[in-house]
This record gives structure tokens, sequence and C-alpha cells, in this order.
């Protein structure tokens, strides 16, 4: 079976891990399965893979796993804003600065 259908056939972002043979902390699986997934999806897609040698796309897809996965270790789902919630989202406004005012003047 070719690296993609095999892929294609896996339930679980762990078993996609251990096809791929990228170790993982299972801690930050648990907190961001579906945004590594997602960014390993668009990594792919926009890589043409069509043509390749199966070597050649189980390599190619082990490196977007790895890559994706790094993403989410230097930063959060919300910094990366992988899903169109988090994309339509409003970036939180940095407080407003306030200027100090004697007491005397009020």
């Amino acid at each position: 079976m070719s690296t993609l259908k095999t892929l294609q056939s896996l339930s679980s972002a762990e078993d996609i891990f251990r096809v791929l043979d990228v170790p993982y902390d299972p801690h930050v699986l648990d907190v961001c399965r579906l945004h590594i997934l997602r960014r390993m999806g668009q990594y792919m897609r926009a890589e043409d893979l069509a043509g390749g040698s199966d070597a050649i796309i189980a390599q190619r897809c082990k490196a977007f796993l790895e890559k994706a996965y790094n993403d989410f270790l230097e930063s959060t789902p919300l910094e990366q804003r992988v899903f169109k919630v988090l994309q339509d989202a409003v970036k939180p406004k940095s407080a407003p600065r306030q200027t100090l005012v004697a007491l005397g003047t009020l």
C-alpha cells in the first residue's frame, strides 16, 4: 500500500506519527493534534507530490509532519491560526496606555 493510502487509512494522530517515525510529546499532541495535522495538510497541498516515488513521498510526508509539529512547539494554536475560526478571531488588543495623574490635580 502506498504511503498516502496508508496515511488515509489511519484513525489517530498517534498512528500517523508512528507510521512516519516521528517522535512526539504526548502532551503536545493531546493539546494540538488537529492543528498539527491540519498544518501538515497545508504543507502537503503546497507541494506537488504527484509522480514521486513512494519513498520520496514518505520522506516528504515525514518532513511535513515534523515541520508542522515544530510549529506548535514554538507557538500556540492561537498564534498559528490554522483554522478559520481562529483566523477570523480578533487579536487581543494591548492594554490602553494610562497616564498617571497627581492626586492633587483631580
